[in-house]
C-alpha cells in the first residue's frame, strides 16, 4: 500500500527567515509538500493577512533549498497569476473560497492555459454542502486540472462539538462515493483549532483510508501571527509522522486475496457504516442539547408552580411527528416508541 501523503508548513508565510527556518527543519521529516499561506483571508481587518507576493519569492527559495515542491492558497486570479509566475505548482482553494462558486469559476478559468502541469487541492465549504464541495472539484477539473485533491477540514454546524469545526465525516465518504478517484486528505489543525487534538485527528484519518493529511507546523509556534495555537512545532510534526499507522485501504488486511470487484464492495461498506456512525454521533448530541433544555423547563416549571407532565402538549406533538413519519414513509409505531422514551426521560430531567 502506498504511504500518506504529509503536507505540512506554517499557517502562514511571516518572514523569509522563519519560512526557511520551518523548511529545513520538515526537510528530513517526510513531508511530501511544504505549504505555507501568502495571502490570508482573516475574519477581522486588523487581523494578519499575509505577507503577499513578496512571500512568493520566500516560498521559491524554500522549494529549491529542500527540494520539496511548495504549495500556497490562492483566492483570486491575480493570485493565481502571481503564485505560477515564481514556480508554485500546487494551489489550494480555501473554505471561504469553495463556499462561493463565482469565485471557484473564475479561479478554473486562470488555470486552463497550465492545467495539466498543476495540482490543485479543494477544501470543503464552511457549511457542510456536499453539492458545493463536489461542484468545486468538478469546476477544476472541467478546468483541464488531472491532479485534484480534496482536503476535509470540517464544517461550521452550530451544533456542539469538541472542535472547532465538527467534522461531519458522513459529507466526505459522500464526496468518496461520488468522485472515488479524488483522493481525500483531512486537514486536522484547521478541524480541531488545537495542536493537541491534532494527532489523535491525524491517526484517525490514516485508519479510515484517508490519502494524507495536511497539517500546520511551525518553527516557534507561540510567535506565530495566525492561528498560533493550532500549529504544532517541527519536533512534534515529526513525532506524530513516525507514530501513523501505514496507509491501507478501508478493507481488512485480511482481505488482500480478494477480487477487486469484492474489494470496492467492502470499502463501499466501510463508508457507509461511517456515515452511520457520524449520523449517530450527531443524533446522541442532539439528545443531550434536548435534555439539557427539557431541565431549564423544569425549573421554570416549579418556579410557577406547573405540573411536569403537559397531556395535551404532548399529544400535539406526538400528532405532530407521527404525520411526519408517516409523510416520509417511516413506521408509525416505531416513531411512537421512541417519541415516549425520549419524553419519559425528558420528565425524568424535569424532575
Amino acid at each position: 500500500m502506498s504511504e500518506a501523503l504529509i503536507i505540512a508548513g506554517p499557517c502562514a508565510a511571516e518572514s523569509r527567515e522563519q519560512l526557511l527556518q520551518t523548511a529545513t527543519q520538515l526537510a528530513d521529516a517526510g513531508v511530501g509538500v511544504f505549504r505555507a499561506g501568502v495571502w490570508k483571508p482573516r475574519t477581522e481587518p486588523d487581523a494578519f493577512e499575509g505577507v503577499g507576493e513578496e512571500a512568493l519569492s520566500w516560498l521559491a527559495e524554500a522549494q529549491q533549498l529542500t527540494s520539496i515542491p511548495a504549495a500556497t492558497e490562492v483566492a483570486t486570479p491575480e493570485h493565481v497569476r502571481l503564485a505560477l509566475k515564481h514556480g508554485i505548482r500546487i494551489l489550494w482553494l480555501g473554505a471561504r473560497t469553495t463556499t462561493n462558486p463565482f469565485l471557484v469559476q473564475q479561479i478554473a478559468d486562470s488555470l486552463t492555459q497550465e492545467a495539466n502541469t498543476l495540482t490543485v487541492l479543494v477544501k470543503n465549504p464552511v457549511s457542510p454542502d456536499l453539492k458545493l464541495w463536489k461542484g468545486a472539484i468538478e469546476r477544476i477539473r472541467k478546468a483541464g486540472v488531472k491532479q485534484i485533491y480534496a482536503v476535509h477540514r470540517g464544517f461550521q454546524t452550530g451544533q456542539p462539538s469538541p472542535y472547532r469545526n465538527a467534522p461531519v465525516w458522513s459529507v466526505p465518504f459522500a464526496l468518496k462515493l461520488a468522485v472515488p478517484d479524488i483522493p481525500l486528505i483531512l486537514d486536522p489543525s484547521h478541524m480541531s483549532g488545537d495542536a493537541a487534538l491534532v494527532p489523535d485527528l491525524s491517526r484517525k484519518a490514516m485508519t479510515l483510508g484517508y490519502d494524507g493529511l495536511m497539517i500546520e507546523a511551525h518553527c516557534n509556534p507561540q510567535a506565530a501571527k495566525s492561528d498560533n495555537k493550532q500549529q504544532l512545532t517541527t519536533d512534534q510534526l515529526k513525532q506524530l509522522i513516525s507514530s501513523l499507522p501505514c496507509r491501507k485501504s478501508s478493507s481488512s488486511s485480511k482481505m488482500e486475496n480478494v477480487t477487486e470487484k469484492q474489494t470496492e464492495t467492502y470499502d463501499t461498506l466501510s463508508l457507509l457504516r461511517q456515515q452511520l456512525d457520524e449520523t449517530d454521533d450527531t443524533l446522541f448530541l442532539l439528545l443531550l442539547q434536548r435534555m439539557q433544555i427539557s431541565k431549564q423547563i423544569g425549573v421554570f416549571k416549579r418556579q410557577h408552580n406547573l405540573p411536569v407532565l403537559q397531556e395535551k402538549r404532548y399529544a400535539e406533538l406526538l400528532a405532530k411527528r407521527l404525520a411526519w413519519a408517516e409523510q416520509h414513509e417511516l413506521d408509525e409505531e416505531i416513531i411512537r416508541r421512541i417519541l415516549d422514551a425520549i419524553h419519559e426521560e425528558s420528565c425524568r430531567w424535569q424532575l
